[in-house]
């Protein structure tokens, strides 16, 4: 009967807040237009050449995805501490990890699911074949939820903040670098012509692990910083 009150806590807790992204629509859409204005600006700066676009295609895709989600991040449970409803997590019946997670995965899905979806069409202005396209779709949807998961620890430990962006940066930063090089190495061996099987399962190691440790650390630094 707990299990089942949590999992329908857990529910209501993620059509909250997909409800609420979706009536904030400009703060739903700057980290796309981010992600979009950059990749389409890069061609007029490096020029037009499909050889050079190619080989930077990789890293800049999945460094401007990676950027993308950084932004969002700070809002994670900003509202909520703000109006008080953290506190009222930390006094619920319900399991605080899993609360935690069912706020990433709201954040996953209206910011990390978007991009996933909208990287493979913008890798046609960085002259991606359609086989490094494919690396690419697979490398963002392992890749993405672990930015949000690994962000959503450094959110909670500097949510009592005002100005905690340069923080965030300088926390999250170092802790995606695996992340960035698996997923950009993946792209690049794709395009290369080789196997990115390596990469990929490295990073799907990568979301396992994130999915069953960033819960609960995410937690224990909500109740640091709240306290």
């Amino acid at each position: 009967m707990i299990r089942r009150t949590a999992l329908h806590a857990c529910a209501a807790l993620l059509r909250r807040d997909l409800r609420l992204a979706i009536r904030r629509r400009s703060e739903l859409a700057n980290p796309l237009l981010f992600f979009a204005v950059v990749i389409t600006l890069f061609p007029l700066g490096v020029g037009p050449d499909p050889a050079r676009l190619s080989g930077i295609a990789a890293g800049t895709l999945w460094v401007t995805a990676l950027l993308a989600v950084l932004l969002s991040l700070d809002s994670v449970f900003r509202a909520d501490f703000d109006d008080g409803t953290l506190e009222q997590w930390l006094i619920s019946p319900h399991p605080l990890p899993l609360l935690v997670l069912t706020r990433v995965l709201a954040h996953w899905l209206t910011t990390g699911l978007p991009l996933v979806l909208l990287a493979p069409l913008l890798g046609v202005f960085l002259k991606l074949d359609p086989h490094a396209s494919l690396t690419l779709f697979w490398s963002l949807l392992l890749g993405t939820p672990v930015l949000s998961l690994v962000g959503a620890i450094a959110v909670a430990l500097i949510v009592g903040l005002r100005r905690g962006g340069m923080l965030l940066a300088l926390l999250v930063l170092p802790l995606y670098v695996p992340v960035l090089i698996f997923g950009a190495g993946a792209v690049d061996a794709a395009a290369s012509g080789l196997q990115p099987t390596g990469q990929l399962l490295l990073l799907g190691a990568l979301l396992v692990l994130s999915v069953t440790l960033a819960p609960l650390a995410g937690a224990a630094a909500l109740k640091i910083a709240t306290e």
